[in-house]
Parts: C-alpha cells; structure tokens; sequence
C-alpha cells in the first residue's frame, strides 16, 4: 500500500441548475486528471427557492495540486464551465479565506 500527502486546501463551488448535467460536465471536466465532489442542494431565499448542487475540489493527494490558487483556478474554469452548459447566470466560489460572487445578471451590474 502507498501513502501520500498534499497540503490541505478545499474550494467549494455553489451554483443552481441541472445536477444530472452537472454531473455530466464534472465528469468530462475531470478527464485531465482530478477528482471533485458533488452534492445536491436546495436553495431557498426571500421570494423562492430552487435546486442546485455544491462541487468541492481538495488537493486531492493522488492528482496534488501544484499550489492553492491552482486549485482556485480550477474551481473557477469548471464553474464557467458549469454556468454556461447549465444556462446559469451566476455562482458562488467559496474557499477558507474568501467567499466570491460571480454574476451576468443585468441587475447584478448596477
């Protein structure tokens, strides 16, 4: 049996749409060697509430990551990958230190 290590950094993606297709796009993305997670989530805020799923990348030890902002680059490239095969018009990237929005809505450009 081997054993390794990696530094210990988590990115988590949050996002509504399709999880089926998520899932699909995660699959692809994931060809080039890497490893993420998915969950379903349900979204509720004032005025309704939708579906979606959360997506963690780790440094993973089997495909480390060459630095943290590696994996942040990452986490962003999949959820633009995401946001355009699922029709979304923003998400959320959430990492240890910093929480961003990223948003095309016309009202969110104000």
């Amino acid at each position: 049996m081997i054993r390794k290590h990696a530094p210990t950094f988590w990115v988590k993606i949050w996002m509504a749409g399709n999880y089926t297709k998520a899932e699909d796009i995660c699959r692809q993305y994931c060809t080039r060697g890497m490893c993420v997670s998915i969950c379903p989530m349900n979204y509720i805020y004032t005025g309704g509430e939708e579906s979606g799923f959360c997506i963690t990348l780790i440094n993973y030890p089997r495909f480390p990551a060459t630095s943290f902002v590696d994996i942040k680059d990452k986490a962003h490239e999949l959820a633009l990958l995401l946001m355009d095969g699922l029709y979304q018009q923003s998400f959320t990237i959430e990492d240890p230190v910093d929480t961003l929005f990223f948003s095309k809505r016309p009202e969110d450009m104000r």
